[in-house]
């Protein structure tokens, strides 16, 4: 008999299906003589993707000398006036809040047509009273021992790159969604939305299969936003998204809401409960071998996610806490892990972002394009100077954003081994799907490729004993 859990979560799969083909569904599944849900990899029982903040590949690995690194002898962006900049080791692990930026428009700028040679001068654009130079600034093993010792350990992705070249935002909608159905920046305006297709947890629920978002938010907190369900909630964030359009202050606390990655589309009460679970229950059922099919685990979004301005060794050290707690649980035999980030943070990487599938037919928006009364109340507003400083460049979702770091970490790893294939957060999306033969939620990740080159089940697994890595330079504590 289905537990309740199961109950809630079928009856919301039926009510996010009505926009799906279902005969479509069954033609664009990975093996079309199965069933959708049945499990094609029964070695790995668990999927864990911890997904970090704000930093590209050479920023934090270019000087590993491992996989495609900062090349030899620094590379240098220009300056509007004076001489270039080189790329350049930071003495320091804290960041200065808002420099760089990895918005829409500065991220368009910094790719300048594939020359990647626009992080200085997207400052000077953006930021003009900032150091232009601090976006051409990387660390290296000293300052992050850990992910030095993990990326030498395990399988690393040199071409993983972020699915747009934008801010968080659409960044992690992508993770959930395949698409950031029209959103080009983190402006709560656009978190009102949901995607025609649905996301990964819906299918998910349809199917049967567990999953849960990990967070830091007290849960009584985030529960009580849901009592009213998925349209409820979108309601009262309009109501204060006007609010916010009229006072500044009001936008910025409201902006604060969006505090686990699930937030980014709406979830209702009876999507939401059993699912969005607080970091402490994260290592308890680590320990015990008890997590679910796919966990989706996020930072501390305010202190320790290595976004700008924080110190970047206190989210390693979070980082660190998470895969320690998966490689020692009793589910670490039968355990896949991705460590990524979402986008680059506005810091230099020197490999062009190749071309992309465009997810669906909604196109890049931004609140510059609102028509009617409320174009004339925006204008009046610091929600409308936001939009005009993070919005105003051309493109599409028709390229990947910039490379980021990214490993996996499981028994089934193969060692030694550096991957050049072209990945992007739809990738992980690809291996959900392909474990579980479920279709595709866009065109991208139609198209998209799983990570299978970084693993290997044909042999017994190298890494059934944990290896020891080294010890973050600041151990984390909850």
């Amino acid at each position: 008999m289905p537990s309740m859990q199961e109950r809630l979560d079928r009856l919301s799969g039926r009510r996010r299906r009505r926009h799906r083909d279902a005969a479509d569904d069954l033609s664009r599944l990975p093996d079309p003589t199965l069933v959708p849900g049945v499990d094609r990899l029964p070695q790995i029982k668990h999927i864990v993707l911890l997904m970090m903040e704000n930093h590209s590949f050479d920023n934090y690995l270019g000087q590993l000398g491992r996989g495609d690194g900062l090349p030899d002898p620094p590379p240098e962006n220009p300056r509007r006036s004076g001489p270039p900049v080189a790329a350049f080791h930071f003495e320091k692990t804290t960041q200065t809040r808002d420099v760089p930026s990895q918005s829409w428009r500065s991220s368009h700028l910094q790719f300048d047509d594939g020359r990647n040679d626009g992080f200085v001068t997207s400052i000077e654009d953006v930021t003009p009273n900032a150091d232009a130079t601090l976006g051409m600034g990387h660390w290296n093993e000293t300052d992050l021992p850990f992910y030095a010792g993990l990326t030498r350990t395990f399988p690393l992705a040199d071409r993983w790159f972020c699915s747009c070249l934008g801010p968080t935002f659409p960044n992690r909608r992508f993770l959930m969604a395949a698409t950031a159905n029209g959103l080009i920046d983190d402006i709560i305006a656009g978190i009102v939305d949901y995607p025609r297709g649905g996301t990964i947890f819906d299918l998910l629920n349809r199917y049967g299969i567990s999953w849960a978002n990990y967070h830091h938010v007290p849960h009584n907190r985030l529960l009580r936003k849901r009592l009213g369900g998925g349209g409820f909630l979108r309601l009262i964030r309009s109501l204060k998204l006007a609010a916010g359009q009229l006072l500044p202050f009001v936008e910025h606390r409201v902006r604060g809401e969006i505090d686990c990655t699930a937030n980014l589309y709406p979830l209702g009460l009876f999507r939401s409960i059993g699912h969005l679970r607080h970091i402490d229950r994260f290592f308890k059922d680590a320990a015990n071998g008890t997590l679910p099919a796919v966990s989706l685990v996020d930072p501390d979004f305010a202190a320790g996610s290595e976004e700008n301005p924080q110190d970047i060794q206190v989210g390693e050290g979070f980082a660190a806490s998470v895969i320690n707690a998966v490689m020692h649980g009793r589910g670490w035999p039968n355990t896949l892990l991705i460590w990524f980030y979402d986008e680059h943070g506005g810091y230099y990487d020197h490999v062009p972002p190749p071309t992309a599938v465009e997810p669906d037919d909604v196109e890049p928006h931004s609140l510059l394009e609102t028509t009617g009364p409320w174009r004339w109340l925006l204008k009046h507003t610091s929600v409308w100077r936001t939009a005009k400083k993070v919005d105003t460049a051309p493109g599409r979702y028709d390229r990947y954003g910039f490379r980021v770091p990214a490993v996996v970490v499981s028994p089934y790893a193969k060692p030694d081994c550096v991957s050049s294939t072209v990945f992007d957060h739809t990738s992980a999306l690809k291996l959900i799907e392909e474990k579980w033969n479920l279709p595709p939620l866009t065109r991208r990740d139609a198209a998209a490729v799983a990570p299978w080159d970084m693993l290997d089940f044909t042999a017994d697994p190298a890494f059934i004993e944990p290896p020891k890595l080294p010890a973050p330079a600041m151990p984390w504590r909850l």
